[in-house]
């Protein structure tokens, strides 16, 4: 099965939105103690693609060998997930090491697709 992944954050909340079909499926959440106010944009950004990928999979939605198409707004995002660029932002590091383990584990194929940032589903829940 094919799913759309949209994916936002900023310092304070992460949201997704993951379309299977005719489903769509919204969330978000207030970030962790941990992260409020201290990340960045960005970094929110990945926090929020690594959280909704577990959550997918957690309840059900995303299964084993399913395509995952990730429609992102950053073009340093998709250079950094899509290729062996390394970024010097740790936690960009983290993030795109559990992505692409749950990539591995469950036999995901991601596809990486540019959108403008008024396209972006995930960021009308912010």
């Amino acid at each position: 099965m094919e799913h759309i992944l949209y994916a936002d954050g900023n310092e304070k909340r992460i949201a997704w939105a993951i379309k299977t079909e005719k489903i769509l499926n919204e969330q978000f959440r207030d970030h962790v103690d941990t992260y409020v106010d201290k990340v960045s944009k960005i970094q929110s950004k990945y926090i929020a693609l690594h959280v909704s990928m577990f959550w997918g999979i957690g309840v059900f939605i995303i299964k084993n060998h399913d395509t995952i198409r990730m429609k992102l707004d950053s073009a340093e995002m998709i250079k950094h997930l899509s290729s062996d660029f390394r970024s010097h932002d740790m936690l960009a590091e983290h993030r795109k090491r559990s992505i692409n383990q749950l990539a591995t584990q469950r036999n995901l194929n991601l596809i990486y697709e540019s959108i403008k940032s008024e396209e972006n589903m995930a960021t009308k829940m912010l």
